[in-house]
């Protein structure tokens, strides 16, 4: 039987870490609140249910392993120009 429940992972990255960490992560109406959250603040959510999955085996404030930091570093290269292009876009 498959978990059909909506998931969401919530990533922060402070000035000092050698990673970003998890900071939240749940299933079904916690999932609804993280991401209502995320666009409440602005926060770009990725629908990416794969990484989902794998990200959904970390510990709370556990850093990402060195086998996800390139798709993570792709994925916040990728928003950034997203979030930049926005920017020049309502100037």
């Amino acid at each position: 039987m498959t978990d059909e429940r909506r998931r969401a992972v919530a990533l922060a990255y402070r000035e000092g870490d050698e990673a970003p960490r998890v900071v939240a992560k749940g299933y079904g109406e916690i999932a609804e609140r993280i991401i209502e959250e995320a666009g409440r603040q602005g926060i770009y959510v990725h629908d990416a249910p794969e990484l989902v999955a794998l990200l959904m085996n970390l510990d709370l404030d556990e850093q990402i392993p060195p086998s996800l930091y390139q798709v993570i570093a792709e994925l916040l290269v990728w928003v950034r120009q997203i979030a930049d292009e926005q920017g020049k876009a309502a100037s």
